[in-house]
């Protein structure tokens, strides 16, 4: 799911984010890896499957990682499955929103209608 969320992005015309970027603590040691993220202006897209939600001890541990994250400065988006299959316009406006906020480089004007080929909406 995180390939189709990038691969919806990339399509619409916004940056292509790296992928599993790694983030470390002050000792060098890999603390969470992100599953794409925009780290020149701090942007992490992360993907939630149902498990994230099932999941007490995930969820919690998603909620911890969150949170050392924002004191960070980083700014997170979660996209779960209604956020590509349903909803896949309102995710790239939201990803595009926060980039422009956060003063992208070589972000499009506006995001491209491409992607449409690829993804159709279901319901």
């Amino acid at each position: 799911m995180e390939t189709r969320l990038r691969l919806l992005l990339v399509l619409a015309g916004l940056p292509e984010p790296e992928v599993n970027r790694e983030i470390v603590d002050r000792h060098g040691v890999a603390v969470m890896r992100l599953d794409l993220s925009y780290p020149d202006v701090r942007v992490a897209v992360e993907y939630d499957g149902r498990q994230h939600a099932e999941d007490e001890r995930q969820w919690n541990r998603d909620l911890g990682r969150r949170e050392e994250l924002d004191d960070s400065d980083w700014r997170i988006l979660v996209i779960t499955r209604k956020g590509i299959f349903v909803e896949p316009a309102r995710t790239i406006e939201r990803v595009f929103r926060l980039l422009r906020t956060r003063g992208m480089p070589g972000l499009p004007l506006r995001p491209s209608d491409d992607w449409r080929l690829h993804f159709s909406v279901r319901q």
